[in-house]
């Protein structure tokens, strides 16, 4: 089957050609942490910023993805490595674009974060680690899977049961439980800024 595929890459508009037609450079801003640590939140707020100064950008976030592009995959750890696989496979063709694009994804273990990057690009890879502590996580949780995980009822529930391996190197680290939204939004800006024009 392999012999049969013949990528045009080297034919198509480059990724210098759609970053000059918009005006910006593409870049994957990685949000990872805990399940409740913000990740969504700052997404959110960021695209919001983003949009505000006329940046093209684009959100894929955990929960949306699962119910679409990887609807078939479950949690054993092969399908969370095959979640973030193909998610990094997607950020590359928006980061190919000159998208601005935001992932937040819970993301658990360095070894799958550096798999993310090494198939989006290091150099446009930017890991943002959302530092709230596990019991400020587990006092946000909307939807009871915390209290689910220690009773038994989720297996391999990231914090409880299954492993977070924090960033040992990340772009930044903000904690959502000591600073505020706003404040938290103006400094990936600030650190994002000559990155993205």
């Amino acid at each position: 089957m392999a012999d049969n595929i013949y990528p045009i890459f080297d034919k198509t508009l480059q990724r210098e050609d759609r970053e000059n037609l918009l005006k910006q450079k593409g870049i994957m801003i990685w949000f990872t942490g805990l399940s409740g640590s913000g990740k969504s939140t700052l997404a959110i707020a960021l695209e919001r910023e983003l949009y505000k100064q006329g940046v093209l950008c684009r959100i894929l976030d955990g929960d949306n993805i699962r119910s679409g592009i990887n609807n078939n995959l479950g949690f054993s750890e092969a399908d969370r490595t095959e979640n973030i696989r193909r998610i990094a496979e997607v950020s590359k063709l928006f980061v190919d674009c000159g998208i601005v694009t935001i992932a937040a994804f819970i993301s658990p273990t360095n070894t799958i974060r550096k798999m993310a990057a090494e198939i989006i690009g290091t150099d446009d890879f930017l890991e943002v680690h959302v530092s709230t502590p596990i019991e400020e996580c587990e006092k946000r949780d909307v939807k009871g899977l915390y209290a689910k995980a220690r009773r038994g009822e989720i297996k391999d529930f990231t914090g409880i049961s299954s492993p977070f391996e924090a960033p040992k190197h990340p772009f930044l680290s903000i904690d959502t439980s000591s600073i505020p939204l706003e404040e938290s939004i103006k400094t990936v800006m600030e650190a994002i800024q000559l990155k993205i024009t």
